[in-house]
Formats: C-alpha cells, structure tokens, sequence
C-alpha cells in the first residue's frame, strides 16, 4: 500500500484525521456496533480481538467452542450456533476454510447464520472462496432478504495482529460504506470492487500471484545451487533489480533457509489455486496457474501441507 493520501476509484480512505493522540481504533471507528465472528482459526480470532479492542460489541462462534476463551477473556460472548451468535447484531462475519464451511455456518437450516439474522443486519463472509460459490450465497441471501458482501483479504497473521488487513469488498456500494467502520477496526484499507464475485476474484488473482512468486523463486534457488552457485549472493543482486517484489522481498530470507512460521500453510495455497483455475475456465486458460498449482500438491503428497507455503521450495533441493 502507498502512503500517499490520494485515493484511487474504489478505495476508501482508512484513517481520518484526528487530532490530539487519539487512539487509531477510535479514529478508525467512532459508531460501536454489535458483531458476530463466525470461525476462530488464525485469522479470525485476531479480527475478532481487534473489534473488541475497538470497543465493538462481540459475540463469537468456533466448531471448537474452546478456541473462543482468549476472546471471552477480552469481553467476546459465546454463542452455541452460528445462528444464535448472529440473533440481534448489526454484523456478522464469517472467516472459515473454504466454500463447504461457508455454505455450513450460513445456510444449515436449523444452525446457520442466514436463519437468526435480524432485517437490515449486513452478512460479510472474509473467507476465501470460490467466485461461483459466493454468487450463489449472494442469491441465497437475497432471497432471504439479507445483504451480503464479501469482504476477503488480503494480508497474514501480522497484518491480522496489527489491523493493516486490506479487505477486497464485493457487493452493494452502499452496504459497503455501511460496513467501513467495522472493516477499518480491523484493516488498514476498504476497496469496493464491485459486485458479488469482483471480491473473490480479486482475492484469487492475488493470491495466485503470491504463490506463482514463491515457485518461481524456490526454482531458481534450486537452480542455482545445482550449478554450484551462491544462491544468497545472487538472489541478492537479482533483490536490487526491477523484477523484485516486494513480497520476494520479505519472502526470500525463509525460502534461502527453508524455515519459516506457517502464515499461509502450503494445502490452503493449492486449494485457492484451484478456485482460481475454476474462475479461469480450464488449466489451458492459465496454464501457470496451473503448474504453479501442480507444485503445491507435490508439496501436499510429500507431507508439506501444513507448512509454510516458502516450504516448496524443498522439493527443488535435489
């Protein structure tokens, strides 16, 4: 993200001027509203903490209900179903695995959040999904008279930890400036892209290219260091040239090492790998996407799942 106060079409601005020292969570938010979280895992737990350092009202939901006793301790309320957990509030967002979860927390007739929401309450689902699976929620909740938006993101467990998250925004404009606050409790940055589906398809098409990075990077390191080559000295010369990133940038330290904490595990990459080729049409239509995919699986059959999606780069050390 630019530091530059200009906005492009679509961006909303993330901090207000504020005078004194006011705190960021108030300037980010000033109108305190009631919030469901629905999943507790890595993300969701840090995006449910910093609505309540904001002084949101939150109530909150986990399959294991005992992910949720940090978030008590903190001033969270439990609910036993995601139903019950969206009874009465003003918000309730989910950030759960893949389309499978979503379609549960959402729709399950007797448990699901669509059935306990309140008329003009906003559903916003932050997980990372398939474009034609939020489609279909999205006209699912319309026929129930519900506004959904998908608001995935873009940003790890730092940005989680520090609310710098960027959320990708699809969905009514309007249900958008709606949710800015909440969102802004959380993230750095709100960007409308457009209608149900421009969310999820942004969402992919940068993680792609996350993960088209950390292959292309784990190859050459291979290559390098089958030619006899210092590999460090050298992706270092490549570092102050115009083909670097900035992810490459923070990344190449744990893909020279082969050690890194799991931020982003190798199984979700290839999973949204594979909603991205879906969204493309066919492995011919992006046939990058698709190898880049094919190395994250290797990397699942030969027990990386879990790891660090710079664990890839294991499998070019022979």
């Amino acid at each position: 993200m630019s530091s530059s106060t200009g906005l492009t079409p679509g961006h909303i601005r993330a901090l207000p001027a504020t005078s004194g020292s006011q705190p960021a969570s108030q300037a980010r938010s000033t109108i305190m509203s009631h919030i469901a979280i629905l999943g507790l895992g890595a993300m969701g737990r840090r995006m449910a903490a910093n609505l309540l350092k904001a002084g949101h009202q939150v109530t909150v939901w986990n399959r294991t209900a005992r992910a949720a006793e940090p978030l008590l301790a903190l001033g969270a309320t439990q609910a036993a179903t995601p139903r019950e957990a969206a009874a009465g509030v003003d918000f309730v967002l989910a950030m759960v695995r893949d389309d499978a979860a979503s379609a549960g927390v959402w729709l399950d007739p007797e448990t699901g959040a669509f059935a306990g929401m309140r008329p003009g309450a906003i559903a916003m689902d932050s997980s990372t999904l398939s474009v034609d699976w939020i489609k279909k929620l999205g006209a699912e909740a319309a026929n129930r008279g519900v506004t959904l938006l998908e608001t995935p993101v873009s940003g790890s467990l730092p940005q989680a930890d520090a609310a710098q998250l960027i959320f990708l925004v699809g969905g009514n404009a309007d249900a958008c400036k709606q949710a800015e606050a909440v969102l802004l409790a959380m993230g750095s940055a709100v960007n409308h892209t457009g209608e149900i589906g421009t969310g999820a398809l942004t969402k992919l098409a940068t993680n792609a290219l996350l993960g088209v990075q950390v292959t292309a990077i784990a190859e050459l390191i291979g290559m390098l260091r089958r030619n006899g080559a210092d590999a460090q000295k050298i992706m270092g010369i490549i570092a102050g040239t115009a083909v670097w990133s900035p992810y490459a940038q923070r990344a190449i330290g744990a893909l020279l090492s082969g050690e890194a904490p799991v931020m982003f595990p190798v199984e979700l990459v290839e999973k949204d790998f594979g909603y991205a080729l879906e969204a493309a049409g066919s492995p011919d239509a992006a046939p990058t996407i698709a190898a880049a995919r094919s190395v994250f699986r290797r990397g699942m059959d030969e027990g990386l799942g879990d790891a660090n999606l710079t664990s890839v780069v294991a499998l070019f050390r022979k």
